[in-house]
């Protein structure tokens, strides 16, 4: 059986997973166990990793036991502490977060990706990234608290300083919000890669990879660039005709699965609100005309906001500055990544090997034509 050429392999199903579910029509989505996202946004990141990770909630004491597994992997080895030496202080985050995590993975053989594996990827990609951001201001990195929860120690490492108890609380919804999301590119790419038989490590590196790419993770940056260019909420309706007339995309509309608006963006644009007023004003001001204008010129497909526009508003109120988006969304990502590499080494493991379409020459035809 022929099975016709998809452009992005839209509509293919490469997968089946219990670790979420995208439900574009109706503007769902599910995490592992049957939990709608907004059932579980209050939780900590530590229930929802451990959740992707084996199906269900924790516990106090099952919690207690493991945060401190995750805790005490936070730490950056040798390896990873050399080479962040060795960074140069104008590297893309991204280009960072890539190097220090195949640094700390680096070992002998080629072994099977494990729960220890996944919590030790988890654990040590905020320290990664806090490291390299204080590499780019010429300071000592912070040492990891065993003491703290995953997204309080993340603010803590930045700064070197108790973080303020909002900060952590805008933080913590952002990486449970974001912790996985169906067979995404990133995502899809980490199964590739384990597929083939190689450890967890290559294969959240490739993810990151695949993450750093501006139509993936750089599209909270991008929607920060385009707000910071409208100049107030006065000028939202002007900008937007503007740009929609130059054929210019609008950051933070459409989707390529949801149908809606994405839920995950509600919950982030509530919490934009309270967490940065000014960029809010001129966001929720944008958002109103460009769904209004979307819809006029383009009724044919839907262009709702995604998650990416008002999480550049929730990170940059804890902390974070832009060019730090995509790799703070990496450190949410890599629960899902690794449930996905864990549930694909157990369930299946078959080599992914899709089909291609030849469309070059037929050899017996350019033959004949040599021949004549």
């Amino acid at each position: 059986m022929t099975v016709p050429y998809s452009p992005g392999l839209e509509g293919v199903v490469a997968a089946q997973t219990e670790i979420s579910e995208v439900d574009g029509q109706n503007g769902r989505l599910i995490y592992r166990g049957g939990y709608l996202i907004h059932e579980v946004a209050d939780r900590s990141f530590e229930e929802i990793a451990r959740l992707l990770w084996t199906g269900e909630l924790a516990d106090d004491a099952q919690l207690r036991d493991f945060n401190g597994k995750l805790a005490a992997r936070r730490a950056l080895n040798g390896a990873a502490r050399a080479a962040l030496a060795g960074l140069p202080a104008d590297a893309d985050p991204m280009d960072a977060l890539r190097t220090l995590l195949s640094a700390q993975g680096a070992g002998p053989g080629c072994p099977k990706p494990s729960l220890d594996d996944a919590i030790a990827a988890t654990a040590v990609t905020p320290t990664a990234i806090a490291a390299y951001y204080r590499h780019q201001r010429g300071q000592s990195p912070v040492e990891p608290r065993a003491d703290l929860g995953h997204a309080a120690n993340f603010l803590y490492m930045l700064a070197g300083q108790d973080p303020d108890p909002d900060r952590v609380r805008y933080l913590q919804s952002y990486l449970v919000l974001l912790a996985d999301h169906g067979l995404n590119a990133s995502t899809f790419t980490a199964r590739v890669i384990c597929s083939t038989g190689s450890d967890l490590w290559s294969s959240v590196v490739g993810a990151v990879g695949a993450l750093k790419g501006p139509s993936h993770g750089g599209a909270a940056t991008a929607a920060m660039n385009m707000i910071e260019r409208v100049g107030g909420p006065d000028k939202a309706e002007r900008f937007v005709i503007d740009t929609l007339d130059r054929k210019e995309r609008l950051m933070g509309f459409g989707h390529r699965v949801y149908r809606t608006y994405d839920p995950r963006a509600k919950i982030l644009r509530d919490l934009c609100r309270e967490a940065n007023r000014e960029f809010y004003d001129v966001a929720f001001r944008v958002e109103e005309v460009a769904l209004r204008e979307l819809l006029a010129r383009h009724p044919e497909r839907p262009n709702a906001t995604n998650v990416d526009y008002y999480s550049a508003g929730v990170l940059a109120a804890a902390g974070f500055p832009k060019e730090f988006f995509a790799s703070v969304f990496a450190a949410s990502r890599m629960a899902g990544w690794t449930a996905h590499i864990l549930e694909y080494v157990a369930k299946d493991g078959r080599i992914i090997r899709p089909a291609s379409e030849w469309i070059g020459p037929d050899p017996e035809k350019r033959a004949a034509v040599l021949t004549t």
